[in-house]
């Protein structure tokens, strides 16, 4: 038999108070990969198979989320960005490319102004990170106040429903095995408060859009159509505010369109790539 995987290992990086594991699949230009509240580094198998064999692919788990470690008083986002530069410097990866979903938004927006220009693309899928949608343009900024009401009401009807909303009613009614894998993957990460996290992370999503220019970073918003957890429509509200911002939609899908729908997911991605020379 001629085909070989790609080459694969794993590891730990320790940090003064935590301990961060990553696996590191593939070789070529390094694609670092930040998960989402509901996710780990598990969270990427698709994606991961799909790019491991042109691009060192690094997926991690944020601290506290299975099998990192965090303090006893659970994760701080605050220390997120410090932790990815930790990873970078650690195996060496240099410039990156960064896909991010969700809280891994904050991850990669604010690494990304931690060290500009090293960071050759950016994909933020139903995500904003620290970028604040309350400070979008219009008219998508009035649509905010509604959407935030009517979000709630859909996240209370699928909890009562034994749907997580991260997933989504239509992946749990469309493909059930892949909903019930979320769930299991959701499950990993116990110990910490996961809403005292979301708090945070929300206390911390206070950056005008037209800052992120600072980062020198090409960026693609990837929202998700049917997303409950963030607004769809706020990446067409920041993007005329950041250079060069692109906006990709993904159809048919709620928060974590990267698990539910891979296949397009990675083609949209494959193609930023392509189209900023990353």
């Amino acid at each position: 038999m001629s085909f070989a995987a790609p080459p694969r290992r794993a590891g730990w990086i320790d940090r003064p108070d935590a301990r961060i594991r990553y696996e590191m699949t593939g070789q070529g230009p390094a694609i670092v990969f930040a998960h989402g509240l509901g996710g780990c580094l598990f969270s990427w198998w698709q994606q991961v198979a799909h790019f491991a064999p042109r691009y060192t692919c690094v997926a991690f788990s944020h601290r506290g989320f299975f099998p990192s470690t965090a303090p006893a008083g659970g994760p701080d986002p605050a220390q997120y960005a410090g932790d990815v530069a930790a990873l970078v410097d650690e195996l060496g990866l240099g410039e990156i490319r960064m896909v991010c979903q969700s809280m891994g938004g904050w991850s990669g927006v604010e690494y990304a102004l931690l060290r500009p220009g090293r960071v050759k693309a950016l994909v933020l899928a139903a995500t904003t990170g620290s970028l604040d949608p309350r400070q979008m343009r219009e008219p998508e900024h009035s649509r905010l106040a509604t959407w935030s009401k009517e979000s709630a009401e859909a996240r209370s009807a699928l909890l009562t429903g034994n749907i997580l909303p991260a997933a989504g009613a239509r992946m749990a009614e469309e493909q059930p095995a892949l909903h019930h894998l979320y769930t299991h993957i959701n499950g990993l990460s116990q110990g910490f408060d996961r809403e005292a996290v979301r708090a945070k992370l929300h206390a911390a999503r206070t950056r005008p859009p037209e800052s992120f220019a600072a980062a020198q970073t090409p960026v693609l918003f990837v929202p998700s159509e049917e997303d409950v957890v963030i607004p769809p429509f706020a990446p067409a509200g920041m993007a005329p505010m950041i250079p060069g911002a692109k906006v990709a939609p993904l159809p048919k899908a709620g928060h974590s369109g990267h698990f539910e729908h891979a296949a397009q997911f990675n083609a949209l991605v494959e193609a930023f790539f392509a189209e900023v020379g990353a």
